[in-house]
C-alpha cells in the first residue's frame, strides 16, 4: 500500500483505483502503438481495420464500421489508406453487388503480421512487472471482462475478432474460457 505524501496515514486512492489503473496502462499502450504504428497507413486506425478485415471473410464498409465503431465517412478514408499500398481491395459483393466487400491482401497479411508481432513485443514490454503466467491470467481476465462488456453493447461484436486472431493458449481454453463462436448481425 503507498500513502499520498502530504498524509502518510491515509492510503492512497489510487491503490484500489481501477480506472486509474487502466488509464495508465491504456496510456502507455497508446504510446507505444502509435509509435510502432507511425508509419503505417491509416495510424493505429487502420491497423485496427486490417485486423478486422482479416479475421473471417471479407465484410462491407457498414459491417466494419460497425464492429470498429468508426464513422462510415471516416472508414472509407482508412480504407483508402489502406488501397494505396496494396494491402486491402474492394470488390462487388456477389449476393448485393451495391455492396463493397474489403478483402485483405496477401500484402496487407503480412503488413499485418509483421506489425502484430512488434506490438507483442510492445505488450510484453508493457506487462514486464508480471511473469509469463501472470501475464496469460490478466489477458484471460480482461478478455473475459471485455467480452461481458461487449454482450451488453451487442451492436459491435468485437471479441469474435479478438478470439480469432489470438493465438490458443497452452494447454487449449478452459472451461471458463468465452465462446470462440462469431455471432453474426
Amino acid at each position: 500500500m503507498t500513502h499520498a505524501p502530504d498524509q502518510p496515514d491515509r492510503p492512497d486512492p489510487r491503490d484500489d483505483d481501477l480506472g486509474w489503473m487502466l488509464g495508465v496502462v491504456f496510456r502507455g499502450y497508446v504510446r507505444a502503438a502509435e509509435h510502432v504504428l507511425t508509419d503505417f497507413p491509416g495510424g493505429p486506425r487502420g491497423y485496427h481495420l486490417l485486423t478486422a478485415a482479416s479475421s473471417g471473410p471479407p465484410r462491407n464498409q457498414g459491417a466494419l464500421a460497425e464492429e470498429l465503431g468508426i464513422d462510415r465517412t471516416v472508414l472509407t478514408y482508412l480504407i483508402d489508406d489502406l488501397e494505396g499500398p496494396g494491402f486491402v481491395v474492394r470488390r462487388a459483393d456477389p449476393a448485393d453487388r451495391r455492396n463493397r466487400l474489403v478483402d485483405v491482401t496477401a500484402a496487407g497479411r503480412a503488413a499485418w503480421e509483421q506489425r502484430r508481432s512488434t506490438l507483442r513485443q510492445v505488450e510484453a514490454h508493457l506487462l514486464g512487472a508480471l511473469t509469463s503466467t501472470e501475464s496469460a491470467t490478466l489477458r484471460g481476465l480482461l478478455q473475459r471482462v471485455a467480452c461481458s462488456i461487449q454482450a451488453a453493447d451487442p451492436l459491435r461484436d468485437l471479441c469474435s475478432v479478438v478470439t480469432q486472431v489470438r493465438p490458443e493458449p497452452p494447454g487449449g481454453a478452459g472451461r471458463d474460457a468465452p465462446s470462440r463462436t462469431r455471432r453474426r448481425s
